[in-house]
C-alpha cells in the first residue's frame, strides 16, 4: 500500500502501549486467547464464548477425537444466535424441503466456515449431537450439507441451532429440486454412455477376429458366426443409446427444419439396414463397429455440451442469492423472523447492523449508513436516515433501522435486474438460430448429394449403386465437423483454466479475438474494491489511538485503517460511543478522542494544528476524509479510497495497443471516475460515472449496434450489463450472480489475464479455423470419392473416424493459451 504520510508537530508525548500478557491458545481453535478471558484458575482457556460452548458440546458427546485433527479450524466460533425459526416454516419446507420414501424430510444448507477434513469429520457426527438427525453428509468443495431427519421428533431449526454452535451458520441451497432433476438427467445420460461403450467394444472384438479372416482365411460358418454376433450386438445399441439420434431426426421433421441429428440417423439407419442384409445374404461390409463406436462417441460429445450449457441457466439462482433467506419483521412490538420468501409490501422490516435487507422499502427510524457497492458500483457507504430508500441487497453496515417495505420478491428492484438479465440472455438466441440454419443448409446438401447418386447410379445400373449412396452418408457425416469447433474449444477452454481464465462457452473466444469495445467497472475490476488508506497527515503516535476506536467497527473505512497499521498496539478504549452516520468518540488514557467524518469531528474542534490545516488543502478531493481529534484539537486526517491494481495502467495499455477502445462505466462519484481516468489514460468521454444498473445495461445495448462490446465487472450492478453483452467477464472477488452470469471468469486477480484471454481467444480460432478447413475439405474429397464410386462403404467407415482423430489431435497439439508454471518449478 502507497501511503502518502505528512507528519505535523506532536501536540502531546505518544500513549505507551500496554504489555501484552504470555500468550494462551484456546482449546478449541488454537487461536490466542485476549488478556481479558484468560481464566487463572480454569484448565482450558477460551478466545470467546463460542469456542467454549462448542468444546463443551463436544465433549459431553464423546467427539474429542476432532482435536486429534492436525488440520483443523483456526478461526473462533462465531455463533449467531439467532433461532432459525423460520426452517420451520410451512414456506420454507415448501421451497427447501423434501420428502424421501421413508418417510424422512431432506434438504440442503450451504455451511459458513468449512474448510479442511475436521469439518467434514464433525459435521457429519451431527447425528450423534441432535437426536432424530438420520444422516448428515458434507461435501467440502461446495460448502454443502445434505441432512436427512425425522421431522416428527426433530425440527430443522433445532438442527440449524446446533450446526451454528459449531461454528457452521446454514443457509438454504435454493436449488434442491432443480439439482435432484440434473442428478437423474446426468444419471440416465451416462447409463446410455456406459452401455453404448460396452456395445462398441464387443462388436469391435468381433470385428477384429473377422479383419483377422480376412487376412489369413476363415472357414465361412465362422464368418457367418461373428457377422450374425455383431448383428445381434448392436442392434440394442440403436434401440436404446442410439435412439436419441432417432428421436431427434423425427422431431427434425415434423417441425419441417433440418437437424444434424437427421443424417446421423440416416448414416446409421443406412448402415444398420445394409450390415442387417450383408448379414442375411452373407456378402458385403456390415459396418457395425464403425456404427457402435459412432454411437458411443456422439453420446458422449452431447454429455459434455449439455453440462457446459447448464451454466446460463444458474444465473438467475445465484442473482437472488445475494438477498438474505430470511428477515426479521416487526408485528405489535415483537420481531419474529420469517422467510424472505413471506415478506409482503406493509411489513415493517428489523434490520440490524451488518444485516442484508431483505426488501426494498423506506427507513421509518434510525440512522445508519449502507453499503451498495454490490448493486450500485458506488465504493463509499452512503448515509441514510428517515425517508431514504432502501433496496434489497445492500448492506446495512452502522446502527439498525426500521424499514417500511414498498416492494418485495418479484417486484424488488433487484429482480428487476434479474429479468432484464434472463432477458439479456435469451437475444442470444439469433447467434444459435445461425449455427442451426448453417447446420441445417450443411444437412441438406448431404441428404440432397446422397439421394442424386443413388437415382442416378441406379438409372445408369450401376452395380453398386446403394453403397455409394451408403458411402457418402458416412464418410460426410458432420462427426468431425461438429468436433471441429467444440474440440478445439474444449482443449482451450481447459489450458485457460490451467491459467486462472474460466471459460463458459466457445463463441465467447471467438469474439474476442477480434477487438472491439472493452467496458470495464471501476469498482472491484479496475480497483481492489475495498477501502484502503492512500494519505494520513499527523504523527505516527495519533494511529493506535485511532485504531483503538475503529477495532470493533464493521464500517469499510474502519477496515482500512486496520489494514493499513495491522501491527501496531491497541490501547483500551472507556467510554466508548457511536454516532450513526458520524463516526466514533472515546476515552484513552484519560484523553478523549474523536474520530469520523468533517463535520462530526469539528463539532468538538476547538483549534487545529497548523500543520495539519495547510496539508489538508493539499489532499486528493476524491478520497472520503476522515479526522482525528484529540481533547478537542484537530491533530491529524486521513484520506481513505480504492486502491488502482497495480497491473491495471500496463494492462489497459496493452490491449489499447491490440486495437480495443477501453471504457470505463462505475456508478462511483463522477468525480472519483474522472481522477482514476486520468490516471490510466482513459479519454474523458470514456471515463462514465454515477451510472446506474439499469444505465449500464443501455449503455451496453447502444454500443453492441455498432460492434462487439465485452462488459467486465464484479458485482450485481454489472450483471445485467455483462448479460446483454457480446461477452460478459467477471473478475476475481465478484458476486456470485456477475460471476455466473458471465461467460468468463478471472480467477486470479488484476486485468493482466485480460491480455492474456484476447491472445489466447485469436490463437484458438486459429485453431477452430483451421479445423474446420480440415473437416470441409475431407468431406469434399470424401464425397467426390464416393460419388465417384472408389469408396465402399468399408473403407468410408473406416475413413470417418480418422477424419474425427485428425480433428482431435489437430486441437490438443493446438497453441491457444500458453502453459503457466506450476509454483515452485524451474523455468
Amino acid at each position: 500500500m502507497s501511503t502518502d504520510v505528512r507528519r505535523g508537530p506532536a501536540t502531546a508525548a505518544p500513549i505507551a502501549p500496554a504489555v501484552p500478557a504470555v500468550d494462551m491458545a484456546c482449546a478449541h481453535c488454537g487461536l490466542t486467547v485476549p488478556e481479558g478471558l484468560i481464566d487463572t484458575g480454569a484448565e482450558r482457556q477460551f478466545c470467546c464464548t463460542g469456542c467454549h460452548t462448542a468444546f463443551v458440546l463436544l465433549h459431553e458427546h464423546g467427539l474429542d477425537s476432532y482435536y486429534g485433527f492436525a488440520d483443523r479450524r483456526e478461526a473462533p466460533v462465531r455463533a449467531s444466535g439467532r433461532s432459525y425459526e423460520e426452517f420451520d416454516h410451512p414456506a420454507f419446507a415448501q421451497l427447501y424441503v423434501q420428502r424421501t420414501p421413508p418417510g424422512l424430510s431432506r434438504t440442503e444448507l450451504y455451511l459458513e466456515g468449512v474448510h479442511c477434513a475436521s469439518c467434514v469429520w464433525l459435521v457429519e457426527r451431527i447425528p450423534l449431537l441432535q437426536s432424530g438427525v438420520v444422516r448428515a453428509e458434507l461435501d467440502i468443495r461446495r460448502a454443502l450439507a445434505v441432512i436427512e431427519w425425522d421431522a416428527d421428533a426433530v425440527p430443522l431449526s433445532a438442527i440449524a441451532r446446533a450446526l451454528d454452535t459449531l461454528g457452521y451458520p446454514p443457509h438454504p441451497f435454493r436449488g434442491v429440486a432443480r439439482d435432484a432433476m440434473r442428478r437423474r438427467e446426468d444419471r440416465a445420460m451416462l447409463v446410455r454412455i456406459g452401455v453404448a461403450g460396452a456395445i462398441a467394444i464387443n462388436v469391435m472384438l468381433a470385428a477384429l477376429a473377422l479383419y483377422a479372416g480376412e487376412v489369413n482365411g476363415m472357414e465361412t460358418s465362422f464368418t457367418d458366426f461373428f457377422r450374425w454376433v455383431s448383428f445381434a450386438v448392436t442392434v440394442p445399441a440403436f434401440i436404446w443409446p442410439g435412439r436419441v439420434f432417432f428421436t431427434g431426426a423425427w422431431a427434425s421433421l415434423r417441425t419441417k427444419s433440418l437437424h444434424m441429428d437427421l443424417p446421423i440417423a440416416i448414416a446409421l439407419a443406412a448402415g444398420l439396414v445394409r450390415g442387417a442384409i450383408n448379414t442375411v445374404t452373407g456378402t458385403g461390409p456390415i459396418y457395425f463397429d464403425g456404427l457402435a463406436v459412432l454411437i458411443f462417441a456422439l453420446l458422449v460429445g452431447r454429455f459434455l455440451q449439455q453440462r457446459g450449457q447448464r451454466m446460463a441457466a444458474d444465473a438467475a439462482e445465484l442473482l437472488h442469492a445475494i438477498a438474505p433467506s430470511t428477515a426479521r419483521i416487526l408485528e405489535q412490538d415483537t420481531v419474529r423472523e420469517i422467510p424472505a420468501e413471506a415478506v409482503l409490501p406493509g411489513m415493517m422490516l428489523d434490520v440490524r447492523a451488518g444485516d442484508t435487507f431483505a426488501a426494498d422499502g423506506v427507513i421509518v427510524r434510525g440512522r445508519s449508513s449502507v453499503n451498495a457497492a454490490l448493486l450500485t458500483g458506488e465504493s463509499r457507504p452512503t448515509a441514510v436516515d428517515v425517508g431514504a430508500t432502501v433496496f434489497a441487497g445492500t448492506l446495512n453496515i452502522e446502527a439498525p433501522l426500521q424499514v417500511h417495505v414498498e416492494q418485495a420478491g418479484e417486484t424488488s428492484r433487484i429482480a428487476k435486474l434479474l429479468r432484464q438479465v434472463e432477458e439479456s440472455a435469451r437475444r442470444r438466441a439469433p447467434i444459435v438460430q445461425l449455427a442451426n440454419r448453417m447446420a441445417g443448409a450443411f444437412t441438406a446438401i448431404v441428404l440432397v448429394a446422397a439421394v442424386a447418386t443413388f437415382a442416378v447410379k441406379s438409372q445408369r445400373n450401376a452395380p453398386h449403386a446403394l453403397d455409394d449412396a451408403i458411402a457418402l452418408l458416412i464418410v460426410t457425416c458432420p462427426c468431425a465437423l461438429a468436433l471441429a469447433t467444440p474440440l478445439a474449444i474444449t482443449v482451450a477452454v481447459g489450458r485457460a483454466a490451467g491459467n486462472g481464465i474460466l471459460v463458459k462457452g466457445g463463441d465467447a473466444l471467438e469474439l474476442l479475438a477480434t477487438p472491439g469495445t472493452l467496458v470495464l467497472d471501476k469498482t472491484g475490476t479496475i480497483t481492489e474494491g475495498r477501502t484502503a488508506l492512500r494519505e494520513w497527515v499527523g504523527p505516527a503516535w495519533v494511529q493506535p489511538l485511532v485504531l483503538a476506536l475503529e477495532e470493533g467497527s464493521s464500517h469499510p473505512l474502519a477496515d482500512g485503517f486496520r489494514r493499513a497499521w495491522p501491527a501496531l498496539p491497541v490501547p483500551e478504549v472507556t467510554d466508548a460511543t457511536h454516532v450513526a452516520g458520524g463516526g466514533l468518540e472515546g476515552t484513552i488514557d484519560g484523553r478523549r478522542v474523536r474520530v469520523g467524518s468533517p463535520r462530526f469531528v469539528a463539532e468538538s474542534v476547538t483549534a487545529v494544528d497548523p500543520a495539519v490545516r495547510e496539508a489538508l488543502d493539499a489532499m486528493d478531493r476524491t478520497l472520503t476524509p476522515g479526522h482525528v481529534a484529540l481533547d478537542g484539537v484537530l491533530v491529524a486526517a486521513a484520506g481513505l479510497g480504492d486502491r488502482i491494481r497495480d497491473d491495471a495502467a500496463a494492462s489497459l495499455d496493452a490491449l489499447r495497443a491490440r486495437g480495443w477502445r477501453t471504457i470505463m462505466l462505475s456508478g462511483d462519484a463522477p468525480e472519483v471516475v474522472a481522477a482514476v481516468g486520468r490516471t490510466l489514460g482513459f479519454a474523458p468521454d470514456d471515463a462514465i460515472g454515477a451510472a446506474s444498473p439499469e444505465a449500464k445495461l443501455a449503455f451496453v445495448e447502444r454500443r453492441k449496434e455498432a460492434g462487439t462490446v465485452v462488459m467486465v465487472g464484479d458485482g450485481v450492478n454489472d450483471a445485467a450489463a455483462i448479460a446483454a453483452a457480446s461477452v460478459g467477464i467477471g473478475v476475481h472477488g465478484g458476486a456470485e450472480a456477475c460471476l455466473a452470469t458471465a461467460d468468463i471468469y478471472l480467477t486470479r486477480p488484476g486485468l493482466s489475464a485480460l491480455m492474456e484471454l484476447t491472445e489466447g481467444a485469436q490463437r484458438s480460432l486459429r485453431v477452430i479455423r483451421r479445423n474446420i478447413g480440415f473437416s470441409i475439405g475431407y468431406n469434399l474429397i470424401g464425397a467426390g470419392l464416393a460419388v465417384a464410386g472408389l469408396l465402399t462403404p468399408l473403407i468410408a467407415a473406416v475413413l470417418m473416424p480418422l477424419s474425427s482423430i485428425t480433428v482431435v489431435l489437430g486441437s490438443w497439439y493446438g497453441h491457444t493459451f500458453a502453459r503457466r508454471p506450476a509454483p515452485g518449478a524451474r523455468t
